[in-house]
């Protein structure tokens, strides 16, 4: 029992730094701008993160394709992590490295953002993507936390929540990337 209201404290906690935190709210809101803008000029979303980030990242690409709160038009986005063909072919030819780099390159444009979630924010594969990103024009983002190396991180939006360890990362990875989702569907299709 004690281990349990430990780990909702400090999920309360991670949720205090949350609501507190300014500058990530900005950016978090600078994100969504960029990301209405961009699928109302028929750009598309891509979102890429491995385990659990992964799951994350087809959860969110479902409620953009999918629905959110209400039924809406299906909104361009799409998982970098689901077609196991893609990422065993390139992990196999290649490097495992360039599982999101090499569909960048295939499936990206100018125009388009590519979201990574890395609760480490030092995943080679999702470092690569971005570095790829930028070179073509293509906005970048990470969700990610304070315990990131900002020094590797290339991109345009790093949204960085304060957290001690993975699964409270993840679980505040998720109210953003809910909040993103609510966002975009209620201005682009509210």
């Amino acid at each position: 029992m004690k281990d349990f209201i430990n780990k909702i404290n400090a999920h309360h906690d991670a949720l205090s730094r949350l609501k507190d935190d300014l500058e990530l709210q900005e950016t978090l809101h600078d994100l969504i701008d960029k990301i209405v803008l961009a699928l109302s000029k028929d750009n598309k979303l891509m979102i890429c993160g491995n385990g659990g980030s992964a799951a994350d990242a087809q959860h969110m690409a479902a409620e953009f394709i999918g629905r959110f709160a209400f039924d809406s038009r299906p909104l361009p986005a799409l998982t970098l992590t689901s077609d196991t063909s893609t990422i065993t072919c390139i992990a196999n030819d290649y490097k495992f490295e360039d599982i999101f780099k090499r569909q960048i390159e295939g499936l990206g444009r100018e125009g388009d953002i590519i979201l990574g979630i890395s609760t480490s924010g030092a995943s080679e594969n999702i470092l690569r993507a971005l570095e790829k990103a930028r070179d073509m024009n293509i906005t970048t983002a990470i969700l990610t936390s304070t315990k990131a190396n900002l020094e590797k991180l290339i991109c345009n939006y790093a949204i960085k929540v304060e957290a001690s360890n993975t699964a409270t990362i993840q679980e505040m990875h998720l109210i953003i990337e809910h909040y993103i989702c609510e966002q975009v569907e209620l201005r682009l299709c509210g």
